[in-house]
Order: structure tokens, then C-alpha cells, then sequence
């Protein structure tokens, strides 16, 4: 039987649901998840893996108009996922009407490949609203499949793997059959704590920080972890730390476990606070940090 590889690469405006339908679509909790925008930063690849195929899946950033460097590296990896394209998933949610979308549906009418358009949330609405919004989606990308999905809670997720697998084209496996990602470990790690900060802290905050994980020792009975955590300013340090600790504890804490759960091992971790000035707008500090 031939070997079928692709690159299944989703995009769609921020909290539409694209981290949540790569993991549904794995099986498993690769990337992280919250319901503030902007949670992806980076283009992440899954790995589906079977027998005779192998699915190349691409969570990128949420579409937005960049309003500072990092942004604009958010947008240029949107841009990337176009360009190496099997298929397209568009990724878009049950009311999101396309005349507010001009920088998605800019993107999405440049590409002239396969493309799957998923209206998503379709737990949220009622029948009439789920056909019209199936209709208007269809009127703007007439030759694409537009199909009604709930990544959160599984409807049409396992219909949808099946398509995606049946329609890639014949070619060798693209990465190991035994990994599930092409990032590493530290990588993941560091998202783990961001998503923590994302929870725990308000405002900018969780949008001025950058986790960099620094050592990662596996022992036979405990994994260490060292990592930092980069702000703007001064004052920012002091909000991450909090009232004498507290709530640099709290973030430390919620991310162990987090991590623990995600590698199913026990861990130590050491996290500290670095102010880097301006490392979203520094071409230079953007590159070091993985953008």
C-alpha cells in the first residue's frame, strides 16, 4: 500500500479553536490551550502517525493586524504555513461573519490548494444559526469543503482525521514515526509555564513575558528544571513576583504540576525573573528567543 505525508496546516483569527482541533485531532494534549488571544506565538507541528501515513499538522498564531515585532514574526509564520500547504484548514467559529475576517480571508483566498473550512462551536448555536453560518462560509470560498465541528467537544473530529488522511498525497513520512512533534521538550516546558501566566496574571502581563528554560536534568527519581522568566521592566519583575514571593510560589507550583502531569514524572522546579527591555520590539532579542 502506498504512503500517504502532508502538511495539514490550520489558521484562523485568535480563540477560534485551532490549538484545541490539533490536539483532538492527535489524541493528545500537545499544545497549550486558554481562552486569552494570542496564546500561540509559534507555528507548532503534530505528527499523526499510522501505518501508511503520516499527518504533518500546523497550529500557527491567531490572524491579527501586528502592532510590534514579535507580532509581525507571529504573522510571518502564518505566511509560512501557506506556503508549504497540502491542505488548508481555515478555522473559523459559529457567528464570525467574514466581512469583519479581511486579513484571515486575505490569507486564506491567496492559497490555491485543498482546503477544508471548519465552522467551529457549533455547540453554541442553534440549527438555523449553524446553516447560515455553513452558507455564508461556503458563498466565500466556493470550491473548499465546509464542514460544522465542535473540536472542543469532539463532533465530526474523528470524520474529519479520516478526510484528511484519505486526501494527503502519496510521499514518504516526513519526520520519525516515533515523535510526535518536531519541537523538543524545553520547548513544551516553557509553554506549560506561559500558559500559567496567562492564567495567573492580567492585563499585559502575560503578554511582555517570555519563558526561556534554561537546564531540564532527568534523574532516575525526579526531573530539574530550571527556567527564567523574561519581562520588559522593573515593574513588571515585581507584579510576576508579587508580595514577598507569593505569587511567583503560585505560578511555580501550578506550573510543576502541570509539568508532572505532562511528562509523568516528579519534578523540581527553580524559576527566576529577568528583565530584558523591549525584547518584543529587538530584532536581535527576538531571534534568541525562538521568533
Amino acid at each position: 500500500m502506498a504512503h500517504k505525508a502532508g502538511y495539514v496546516n490550520i489558521i484562523g483569527e485568535p480563540n477560534t479553536g485551532k490549538s484545541t482541533l490539533l490536539n483532538a485531532l492527535l489524541g493528545e494534549e500537545l499544545v497549550i490551550v486558554n481562552p486569552k488571544a494570542q496564546t500561540t506565538r509559534h507555528r507548532i507541528l503534530g505528527l499523526l502517525n499510522g501505518d501508511d501515513y503520516q499527518v504533518v499538522l500546523s497550529d500557527t498564531p491567531g490572524i491579527l493586524d501586528p502592532q510590534y515585532p514579535m507580532q509581525e514574526r507571529m504573522m510571518e509564520a502564518v505566511n509560512e504555513s501557506l506556503s508549504d500547504a497540502d491542505i488548508l484548514v481555515v478555522m473559523v467559529e459559529l457567528g464570525q461573519r467574514p466581512e469583519r475576517s479581511e486579513e484571515l480571508l486575505k490569507r486564506a483566498q491567496w492559497f490555491k490548494g485543498p482546503m477544508v473550512v471548519l465552522l467551529n462551536k457549533v455547540d453554541t448555536g442553534n440549527e438555523d444559526a449553524i446553516l447560515n453560518g455553513l452558507e455564508t462560509w461556503q458563498s466565500q470560498f466556493p470550491e473548499a469543503k465546509v464542514v460544522p465541528i465542535s473540536a472542543l467537544h469532539g463532533l465530526n473530529v474523528t470524520e474529519l482525521r479520516s478526510y484528511l488522511i484519505e486526501h494527503l498525497p502519496e510521499h514518504p513520512a516526513y519526520f520519525p514515526k516515533d515523535e510526535l512533534s518536531d519541537r523538543n521538550m524545553r520547548f513544551f516546558v516553557s509553554e506549560l509555564i506561559r500558559e500559567k501566566i496567562l492564567t495567573i496574571y492580567k492585563q499585559e502581563i502575560p503578554y511582555s513575558t517570555q519563558v526561556v528554560v534554561n537546564s531540564y536534568e532527568e534523574a532516575p527519581d525526579i526531573v530539574r528544571i530550571q527556567a527564567d522568566v523574561i519581562v520588559m521592566r522593573d515593574s513588571q519583575k515585581g507584579i510576576i513576583i508579587g508580595k514577598g514571593g507569593d505569587a511567583l510560589r503560585r505560578l511555580g507550583t501550578y506550573s510543576r504540576i502541570a509539568i508532572s502531569k505532562y511528562i509523568d514524572r516528579k519534578v523540581f522546579l527553580d524559576l527566576k525573573v529577568k528583565v530584558d527591555p523591549d525584547w518584543r520590539a529587538d530584532a536581535d532579542k527576538l531571534k534568541k528567543y525562538g521568533y
